[in-house]
This record gives structure tokens, sequence and C-alpha cells, in this order.
């Protein structure tokens, strides 16, 4: 039997079973060590907190998902337009979407929220917080998605693109039978986990005081001084959305190396 063209040589699939146990095994080695260094300086930790504030944390968790949901629609046509102008005739559509790429992915999420809500924001009225949180995420994100985007595209095979004009579909027959199927199997596992990202860059929002999970956790630790308590739950929370989100990317992809 030859060894499967996805797997290194020598690598034995790892069954369900085993997998599981090892990820509880390693689980319980971190929370292990946790509780040590907990108990090494003496801490004690109470979460009674999270009963008592339970309507402002659940707020703040549906925003964030919010937040996400949003802020990925949107940066996805941000990423749709400029892949398609990256790939574009035009000399000075190239130009401008490739621009907007690198400068973009070259500089830090915290100097654009700063950047661009309190100078574009206040230029041209948009007052709104989530909006403008979900069109500051949605910039940035989507030169990434872009990116993402451009990339299955070099990829697919030029072979049934020519294929598909030798048997007289049109440009658009070519996109909608050829081109989509192709890119949303290649492209599907580093989207999913982009949207993961979002959810983790949103935290970032709170620096201009959108009531999102971060900017939540913050104002209840100022007034009960639970601040490992606080962001020990905090991650907790993030680690309920992102998981499944991790989870379902790892599965796309596995699925994209086996039809492949």
């Amino acid at each position: 039997m030859t060894a499967s063209p996805n797997r290194p040589h020598g690598e034995k699939k790892t069954s369900l079973t085993a997998a599981l146990l090892n990820t509880l095994l390693v689980c319980l080695v971190f929370i292990a060590l946790f509780w040590l260094s907990v108990e090494r300086i003496g801490l004690a930790l109470d979460f009674s907190f999270v009963t008592e504030y339970r309507i402002r944390l659940l707020d703040g968790f549906v925003m964030t998902v919010a937040l996400g949901v949003c802020g990925f629609v949107l940066s996805f046509v941000f990423g749709v337009f400029s892949a398609l102008g990256q790939l574009s005739s035009s000399l000075a559509v190239r130009y401008l979407c490739s621009v907007y790429v690198t400068l973009i992915r070259g500089t830090p999420l915290i100097m654009q929220i700063y950047l661009f809500f309190y100078i574009f924001g206040t230029a041209w009225g948009v007052e709104n917080r989530f909006l403008a949180g979900v069109l500051i995420l949605s910039i940035f994100e989507g030169a990434y998605i872009a990116e993402i985007l451009r990339g299955g595209v070099q990829s697919l095979d030029k072979e049934q693109l020519e294929a598909a004009r030798a048997v007289g579909f049109s440009r658009w027959q070519t996109v909608r039978f050829v081109w989509l199927p192709q890119l949303t199997l290649v492209t599907a596992p580093a989207l999913t986990g982009q949207l993961a990202s979002i959810i983790k860059d949103s935290s970032l929002l709170s620096m201009i005081a959108v009531i999102e999970l971060t900017q939540t956790i913050r104002e209840i630790t100022a007034s009960n001084f639970r601040l490992f308590e606080g962001y020990l739950f905090l991650g907790l929370l993030y680690l309920c959305l992102t998981l499944p989100i991790s989870f379902l990317s790892k599965r796309l992809e596995r699925k994209v190396h086996h039809e492949a």
C-alpha cells in the first residue's frame, strides 16, 4: 500500500480517541502548572463577579459577535474588490489596490484605529462607535482577505479556464462554474481562520470605547479590582468563540488536502 500523498512519509493517521486523550492530557498539565503558579504567589481567585455582572458580560459578548460577523462580511467585500483590482488590466487600479494592501498589512491595527476614528471619522462625521469599529476592522482585515483571494485565483488551474472558453462558456459562466467552486474550496480554510482573527482583533476597539467584551471587562475590573479573574474569564470567552472556528478551519483544510 502506498503512503497518502497528503501526509508526510512515515506519519501515521491519529485516531480521534488518541487525539482527544492527548489534548486532555496537555490541558490538564497546563491547568496544573497554572494552579501551581497561583498557589506560589498566594493569589486567591474569586469569580463571583461573573454572576453579578452577567447582563453586562452578555451584552459585551453579543457586541463582540456582532462586530466579528459584520466585520467579516464587509471585509470580505473589501477583499474581493481589492483582489480583483490587483488582477485588473488597469495599471492605476492595480497600483491603488496594491498600495492599500501594502499600507494596511504593514502597519499595526492600533495605529489604524486611532487614525481612522479620530481623523477620518471626525472629518466625515462617523460618530457611531459600532459602525466605526466595523469599518476599521473591515479595512484592516480586507487587506488580508484580498491576499488570500488573490493567491487562490493565481492557484487555479489555467487549463480548466482555457477549456471553459473552448467549449463556449461566457466570462460569467466561467466565473460561476469554474472559478467560484475551485476558489471556494481553496480559500475556505484561510477565510474561516480570518474570522477568528477578526473576533480577536475586535478587542482593540476598546481603545475607542466600543463596549465589546474587552472594554466590558476593563470597566468591571476598574470597579472591583479583580484584574486577574477578569482577564482570565475574558480569555475563556474568546476561546468559546475562536476554538469552534479554528476546528472548522482545520476540518476544511483537511478536506481541501484530501480532494487535492
